[in-house]
């Protein structure tokens, strides 16, 4: 049998892609980090993490509150605008019920532009900001929580981008 190095860039039976290697390697990487030890060792900090993360918790669940709020608000402000932006308010109402957010009524968000161009930017900026804050938490979050504000900040700057494309 002929061994293969890892750096060929080779397809098919004479070896794997490059590209394909290093993908699985990731990808084992990724399902190692999420693994546990059991019990708390000497150095694990997770208790005293925990009043942070919920914390940080309830600092994001209250944020997207007021994000969703801004949507709600840039749909009443633009009544033609809310279809397009019903799929992007609606998983920003499931982030904060991942947050466990509790769900209140949305008061009017400030500061509404009048014109729609400018009240998809506007809101792209908020989400965006949000998306910001999100990974900058991701330091003091705990892993479980960190891999929620991770995947919350990707979808803010989907959600950026895609109402940047639709102004």
């Amino acid at each position: 049998m002929r061994t293969v190095p890892i750096t060929t860039t080779t397809r098919g039976p004479d070896g794997p892609r490059r590209r394909r290697v290093l993908a699985g390697s990731a990808a084992a990487l990724i399902g190692l980090s999420g693994c546990s030890g059991g019990s708390p060792g000497p150095g694990d900090d997770s208790a005293e993490r925990a009043p942070a993360g919920r914390r940080l918790r309830e600092a994001a669940g209250r944020d997207t509150l007021a994000l969703l709020a801004r949507y709600d608000a840039t749909a009443g402000a633009h009544p033609a605008l809310a279809a397009r932006l019903r799929p992007l308010r609606d998983q920003v109402a499931l982030h904060a019920g991942a947050f466990a957010a509790s769900p209140q009524p949305s008061p009017a968000a400030d500061g509404v532009p009048g014109d729609e161009k400018a009240a998809l930017a506007a809101l792209a900026d908020a989400e965006r900001r949000a998306g910001d804050a999100r990974t900058a938490a991701l330091d003091a979050a705990p892993p479980e929580l960190a891999r929620l504000l991770a995947s919350v900040a990707a979808a803010c700057a989907a959600h950026a981008f895609l109402l940047r494309g639709t102004a």
